[in-house]
């Protein structure tokens, strides 16, 4: 059997009748040569089927043009449109992002951000504020870059690339308490280790007792970010003893557990019941009704959160947060309270 071996960079300086420094030079500073000599081995790299190797690469430019990621799930249409953004954003300059997932466990993010940093990323991409001070020492240590999204920096120095979750859900809020509801409930995420969810508690609770109304155990469920947990959310708050005429939700997957859950039990949606969501993810303005909910510029994020990675990477990062609008879309879920 003949075993074809893999093209070297001799191969391509033979056919291109350069030195192997001038491919190298082609590689990994191309404006470094002259544009005839660099498309002659071009051509030889593309007729040879040469590939650089990419641990010599690294370790000559100690840099491995790679951008680790991790987030807490894959599930969440929010993060796949925030993610697309930024390999849109990275791919541009010849950067490979790396995905981790950690399914909303600060342990297994821990263990996620020590492999990407021993495969050697450029930087790495976080989602929120909340995880062990250990993994921000780790990340300081080591000296990698790191840009958290989501969340505008509350509770860490860290450069931070997202929105007021608290003022959002504050205002979403308001808004269900200017349509004339009072027996208001909350079906939120999982707080824990989440400070986008405990955020949006918050601003919840802020604006109920500014109309003097209390969220306490009998009106906020926490649940896991599924269509099911929604629906068993609403199925208990409705068999309590104050049932709500209108339910805030964490995000919109929650929200549409909770729609789903009331038309099963026989509730009207908005006359009997009001709901509202979280994200604007592109199922909220087709669900039957159309889903009141809070719109998060996920791509602008995605897209500035790459362009700051590149620029710390280049020393030219001036290290500012930068915090987005969101906007209220009101649609047919939310009713006037008769």
């Amino acid at each position: 059997m003949t075993v074809n071996k893999a093209p070297r960079i001799e191969d391509v300086a033979r056919i291109a009748g350069v030195s192997t420094a001038t491919v190298s030079r082609c590689l990994n500073n191309p404006d470094s040569v002259r544009a005839s000599t660099r498309l002659t081995v071009e051509a030889a790299i593309e007729e040879t089927g040469y590939t650089p190797h990419f641990g010599g690469r690294a370790l000559a430019m100690n840099r491995t043009h790679t951008i680790g990621a991790v987030i807490p799930t894959m599930e969440n249409a929010i993060f796949a449109r925030g993610l697309q953004a930024v390999q849109e954003r990275l791919s541009d300059s010849g950067t490979t992002l790396l995905l981790a997932c950690s399914s909303y466990d600060p342990e297994r993010e821990a263990s996620q951000i020590r492999t990407l940093i021993q495969r050697g990323v450029d930087g790495l991409l976080l989602i929120g504020e909340a995880r062990p001070e250990s993994s921000y020492e780790l990340l300081k240590m080591r000296n990698i870059p790191v840009v958290l999204v989501w969340c505008n920096g509350e509770t860490t120095d860290h450069l931070c690339i997202g929105f007021d979750n608290r003022e959002a859900a504050r205002r979403m809020a308001l808004a269900v308490c200017d349509y004339g509801h009072r027996d208001i409930a909350m079906v939120a995420g999982i707080t824990s280790w989440n400070d986008r969810a405990a955020r949006r508690v918050e601003g919840v609770r802020e604006a109920l007792e500014s109309v003097g109304l209390t969220l306490d155990e009998t009106n906020l469920i926490e649940a896991d970010y599924t269509l099911e947990a929604g629906a068993q959310a609403l199925r208990k708050l409705m068999n309590g003893s104050n049932r709500p005429t209108a339910v805030i939700c964490g995000n919109d997957v929650l929200a549409a557990g909770v729609l789903q859950a009331a038309k099963q039990i026989g509730l009207r949606v908005p006359e009997e019941l009001s709901i509202t969501g979280f994200d604007d993810i592109e199922l909220a303005s087709v669900m039957d009704p159309a889903l009141t909910t809070v719109h998060v510029p996920h791509r602008r994020m995605g897209w500035t959160a790459a362009d700051k990675l590149l620029e710390m990477q280049s020393g030219s990062a001036d290290g500012s947060n930068v915090s987005f609008a969101t906007d209220l879309i009101i649609r047919s879920s939310l009713a006037r309270k008769s």
